[in-house]
């Protein structure tokens, strides 16, 4: 298996790596024994055509390299990456060892998919991968020289690679872009550093912002969950304390409350949004049987639901009463595989890799695609002075919507951000601040 699967990152590298070449300039290289003509491409970062254009005779039906041969290979300029290939390294664990290998190879396969749909707007992408697996020693692939040449890095996937990756992409100047990892204390010193998902803390304060400024002709109703276990407990205070800065007033409340007590909590002249303290779905499913008592006795009260995104994975279970309780789920993320871009990735990569995307949120093929889609138009515009904030291109992300800020003279922080919207006539929403 192990074998197959390098095969397919081989085959998709060789074939969605496609640059250009900046100065007519060659050095001269002994062919040593073993050497492959693939191998010595993607040693000086080159493609293979690349290097059998600089030497005719290689293109010849039977051609073999020997041992011994000495053959031109041409030598890339840095130059302005606007105007030649973008250099992109990928450093993840790219294996089949376990699951993390595997999302990390689908993740991947979607940055390949990008770049591939790149090459039709005049964007070439030159792909170095390495696999930096959790007992990888990271100084090892540092150490290849193709690794400082690079002008982006996405990486790493594990937290304990963070800070020793971020040191060498400052020194190099190179775009550090952390695709998952939610702890990133070098984003407050290192300004070449792009951070996708904000820490939990970070979340919880813009939601609960974001709910007082959304939701402020609305009657606020905090439902106690019982759930001693439950850690939303910090966003609903955080919430509670917003609500209180805005000067909007707000009821508290329990799923253990008589029915009569519940239903005072609610007002009748104005819509109310129910924020639950836990994210238990065994307290969803009472929440929402408490709800639908409170509306079989007071029909005229209106009531919409605010969700946590841990919920999204149950939406097929609890759709019907997403859609009547008018539910709004927070998220950095949304995959909406009905949209056409969504369809055409998925009919991309089951025809490119033989298999469908791994069922799971979020679909990782997708949130490669976005990462890779977004950074090298990026820099194939504006350069290094590429910074990921909105308005710079058009950008319709197929899962992941993205808009960096700078996090005072360090990095950059995507504070993009979504409501989910199941609306009451079964139609859904994203709302992106």
């Amino acid at each position: 298996m192990a074998r197959i699967l390098r095969y397919f990152l081989v085959l998709a590298l060789m074939s969605l790596s496609v640059q250009t070449i900046d100065a007519q300039s060659y050095k001269n290289h002994k062919v040593k024994k073993k050497e492959t003509l693939y191998g010595i491409a993607t040693d000086n970062g080159l493609t293979v055509d690349q290097l059998i254009a600089a030497n005719p005779g290689m293109e010849k039906p039977g051609f073999q390299l020997k041992k011994g041969d000495i053959i031109r290979v041409p030598v890339m300029e840095q130059g302005d990456v606007r105007q030649r290939a973008i250099r992109l390294g990928i450093m993840l664990p790219l294996n089949d060892d376990g699951n993390d290998g595997k999302r990390m190879v689908e993740y991947y396969r979607g940055v390949l998919m990008a770049c591939d749909s790149l090459k039709k707007e005049g964007i070439s992408v030159d792909v170095k991968a390495w696999n930096l697996s959790e007992n990888t020693n990271l100084q090892t692939i540092l150490g290849d020289p193709q690794a400082a040449s690079r002008d982006m890095i996405i990486g790493p996937f594990y937290e304990k690679f963070v800070s020793e990756l971020s040191a060498f992409a400052k020194s190099h100047k190179i775009k550090l872009v952390v695709p998952f990892s939610i702890h990133a204390q070098e984003i407050y010193s290192n300004p070449h550093l792009f951070q996708i998902y904000q820490h939990h803390d970070q979340q919880n304060e813009s939601t609960a912002r974001r709910i007082s400024e959304w939701f402020r002709d609305y009657h606020p109703v905090v439902v106690d969950g019982g759930d001693a276990a439950s850690t939303k407990g910090a966003f609903t205070a955080i919430l509670r304390q917003q609500l209180t800065n805005h000067n909007i007033p707000y009821n508290v409340t329990s799923l253990k409350s008589a029915d009569a007590d519940f239903a005072h909590a609610f007002a009748a002249n104005m819509p109310n949004i129910v924020v639950l303290n836990t994210a238990n779905t065994a307290s969803l499913t009472a929440l929402f049987t408490k709800l639908n008592q409170l509306l079989a006795s007071y029909p005229q009260v209106k009531v919409s639901v605010f969700g946590y995104m841990d919920w999204m994975p149950y939406t097929d279970q609890f759709i019907a009463n997403f859609h009547k309780y008018n539910m709004y789920l927070p998220a950095p993320f949304y995959t909406n595989l009905d949209t056409p871009l969504a369809k055409r990735l998925q009919t991309k990569y089951r025809w490119n890799f033989h298999e469908d995307m791994i069922n799971i949120l979020p679909r990782f093929a997708l949130s490669g695609f976005d990462h890779a889609a977004f950074f090298l138009r990026g820099l194939h515009k504006y350069g290094a002075a590429f910074d990921g904030a909105a308005g710079r291109f058009g950008y319709q992300p197929s899962q992941t919507p993205l808009k960096f800020e700078r996090i005072g003279q360090g990095g950059y922080q995507n504070r993009s951000y979504m409501f989910v919207h199941y609306k009451p006539e079964g139609t859904i929403e994203t709302i992106t601040y």
